[in-house]
């Protein structure tokens, strides 16, 4: 019996997550600030700072540079606490995420963090070693990360299509960043002068989301969401 009652503990609690980051890209897609907050005030560890993270992302589209410097605070230390009890290799990825759009906000912090995100993300490599996400990451720094340096947009648009490859594998619990992942490609494509590709790469990132605004403005500048991410 008390078996049976710690199964359908975790079944529930993987549920739980499943809505709640389900929940997160629904909200992040329609912009809708409030429902992130809301969404974040009633989860924990992960599920927070993800919510915090997109709270970032759509306060910076919006123009709210305040509210998105505090949410990446506030995913910072939700995910350095998670990371301290445990190795867990999406809060390791998403951290490294966080770290870089610091760095965006802060360029005194690059070279402090940027070897911080490394690490991050070496360590999460070796724990989850097909994990998109981690693609994914690599991909959206390689892409601000000049030639010289070990990125470039050749490199995004390796590494983006490297994590396309692995979203192919099945899923269950984490799983978000398929359509990014078609976008940051096709934003990479974009500035190596391929715009059909990029065209084709964004309308892949609709058919998988149909409801993505970022790609949807990519594809349609005259609506009103802006794409600077």
């Amino acid at each position: 019996m008390k078996t049976l009652f710690i199964a359908a503990t975790l079944s529930l609690v993987s549920q739980t997550s499943v809505a709640d980051i389900n929940s997160i890209d629904a909200a992040a897609n329609t912009m809708n600030l409030e429902a992130l907050n809301q969404i974040s005030q009633q989860s924990v560890d992960y599920e927070h700072a993800y919510a915090q993270y997109r709270i970032a992302i759509t306060a910076n589209i919006l123009g709210q540079r305040g509210v998105a410097k505090r949410a990446l605070t506030d995913a910072q230390a939700t995910l350095e606490a998670v990371i301290s009890r445990e190795d867990h290799a999406e809060s390791m990825t998403l951290l490294a995420q966080v770290y870089g759009m610091q760095i965006a906000y802060d360029g005194a912090k690059a070279q402090q963090l940027s070897s911080k995100a490394g690490a991050l993300l070496q360590q999460a490599e070796q724990l989850s070693p097909d994990n998109p996400r981690i693609a994914l990451v690599k991909a959206m720094s390689a892409f601000y990360t000049p030639a010289q340096y070990g990125g470039g947009y050749d490199k995004a648009s390796e590494l983006a299509s490297l994590a396309i490859a692995r979203y192919q594998n099945p899923c269950d619990e984490i799983c978000w960043g398929h359509a990014e992942a078609y976008t940051w490609r096709g934003l990479a494509k974009q500035e190596l002068g391929q715009q059909d590709a990029a065209k084709q790469d964004w309308q892949q990132a609709l058919t998988i989301n149909p409801d993505y605004g970022w790609a949807n403005f990519l594809l349609n500048p005259t609506s009103t969401v802006n794409a600077s991410q």
